[in-house]
């Protein structure tokens, strides 16, 4: 069974979709002329801008609703995986991907605002409704509603679980049985309360969480500032072949930054689109800019922490796949959250176990929320024709199972599951963006072009030529025309 997973996330996890992955947030980033950068100005207005309602959340919840997902195990033992298998070069790949990946990340988050549906009550949307509504393929939507329920149903939440067990293991010596009992009975008093309460429980932990992880790591490199030059030379030297040690497995260095740098980030997986299209807003291209920069908070700040961390101390091994170990500074320690407990218990003894168990607590707890969500979207986009209730509670029973499963299971077999989900999500979701590059290119457009006459954008499918925009075309414009008349 484990050779046939691993043979599996080897056919999935390919150079193509390395590549496809990189060649389409390059493409994004080209075709918006660096909206991740020209609008950089925009974000933090729009953060605060859009409003909840009884359908909707507010655009900041929806963002930490997004970064719940995106910020995660990858975030802290993600990284450590990248530096072990890809070198600290895999680092500069992780950058690179959040870089251009925000593009991708902007188009997939538009397009869930563009497609949404107001479904019993609550904004709907994500892949599988752009995909049905834009391409007009219903049975690529169902395969990607399917594949996305499988995915943050079952094979995702495991690795969170694990990374949480291992760590508070290791932290206070507690067993992953009793660790993983509490993280079943916290996510069903969160999960039983729906969008909403997971949507507040969001707003409040994951901006203290990345905040205060990101402030400790900040200490860590300021205690040995001497060393920063050394580190970025190695990071930037690794990355391209340059460091004689290194130089070696460059392959692995590229293969392995961007595979855990979209396992983290999630830009053009079709995770994002789902929080995206929930949130209460007036145009779709302002979730799709503040969701470009949630891509930045995870990578460029929360997933940099973590490797400036590690290798400011050195404490990490490098042995890449099927060769002998380059660095062995750990001794025979798995790839994980090890290796930061070790960075910061390196400069603050008896500190650094407990810090990071509490983060990953923190980290991988709100991804498992956000997964449910996923998972829970993508059911109603397959029952929305017929309501089925007992596959909710089905689907409930299913995360929670696998929450406890994920951990007391072992840490590779958690991976690899992973990596199979975010695989196949991401070739999925990257085919489709792309080949609704159009619409998504036209919100933008618009939404550039009434910011230059001085307007708040507001969006308009019909005089846009974008067909079956059923929310903006019927509900938004039914609320507009009561505003205007009651004002």
């Amino acid at each position: 069974m484990e050779q046939f997973v691993n043979w599996l996330s080897g056919v999935i996890w390919s150079p193509a979709l390395i590549y496809l992955c990189l060649g389409v947030g390059l493409f994004y980033t080209l075709a918006t002329r660096f909206l991740q950068v020209r609008h950089m100005k925009d974000i933090i207005s729009l953060m605060f801008k859009g409003k909840k309602s009884d359908a909707g959340i507010s655009s900041f919840q929806a963002l930490t609703l997004a970064l719940s997902g995106r910020v995660g195990t990858g975030n802290i033992a993600g990284v450590a995986t990248a530096i072990a298998f890809g070198g600290p070069g895999a680092v500069f790949w992780m950058w690179a991907i959040a870089f251009l990946g925000a593009g991708s990340a902007f188009v997939e988050a538009a397009l869930g605002q563009v497609y949404k549906v107001k479904q019993d009550g609550q904004f709907r949307g994500g892949p599988a409704y752009y995909i049905e509504k834009g391409l007009k393929m219903k049975w690529y939507a169902v395969l990607f509603a399917v594949v996305t329920v499988i995915a943050t149903g079952v094979l995702l939440p495991g690795v969170q679980a694990n990374s949480i067990a291992a760590g508070i293991e290791n932290a206070f010596d507690i067993t992953p049985a009793i660790t993983g009992a509490i993280l079943v009975i916290l996510l069903a008093v969160i999960i039983f309360g729906g969008v909403k309460r997971i949507a507040r429980v969001a707003e409040i932990v994951v901006p203290f969480m990345a905040l205060g992880y990101i402030i400790v790591a900040l200490l860590i490199t300021l205690l040995n500032i001497s060393e920063l030059p050394n580190v970025l030379k190695l990071i930037f030297s690794s990355a391209f072949g340059a460091d004689a040690a290194f130089g070696g497995i460059l392959g692995a260095a590229i293969s392995w930054g961007v595979k855990r740098g979209i396992y983290s980030n999630e830009a053009g997986q079709g995770t994002a689109p789902h929080a995206a299209a929930a949130a209460e807003v007036s145009h779709p291209a302002k979730q799709g800019i503040v969701q470009a920069f949630s891509v930045y908070i995870d990578t460029l700040f929360v997933c940099s922490a973590t490797a400036f961390m590690i290798l400011i101390t050195g404490m990490y091994n490098v042995v890449p796949e099927g060769k002998a170990a380059i660095v062995n500074n750990l001794g025979n320690v798995e790839p994980g959250p090890v290796y930061t407990q070790r960075a910061v218990e390196s400069v603050l003894p008896g500190f650094g176990a407990p810090f990071v168990a509490i983060s990953l607590f923190f980290f991988a707890f709100t991804t498992i929320m956000a997964y449910y969500y996923m998972a829970e979207t993508n059911l109603a986009y397959i029952n929305q024709k017929v309501k089925r209730v007992w596959t909710d509670y089905l689907l409930k029973v299913a995360i929670l199972g696998m929450v406890f499963y994920g951990s007391i299971k072992t840490a590779g077999l958690a991976w690899t599951l992973g990596d199979i989900g975010v695989g196949s999500m991401a070739w999925l979701n990257i085919i489709a963006i792309l080949l609704l590059s159009k619409p998504a290119l036209r919100v933008l457009k618009d939404y550039e072009a009434q910011l230059k006459d001085g307007k708040d954008p507001v969006f308009d499918p019909v005089k846009l030529g974008i067909k079956d925009a059923e929310f903006w075309e019927h509900d938004y414009s039914k609320s507009l025309e009561n505003e205007e008349k009651i004002g």
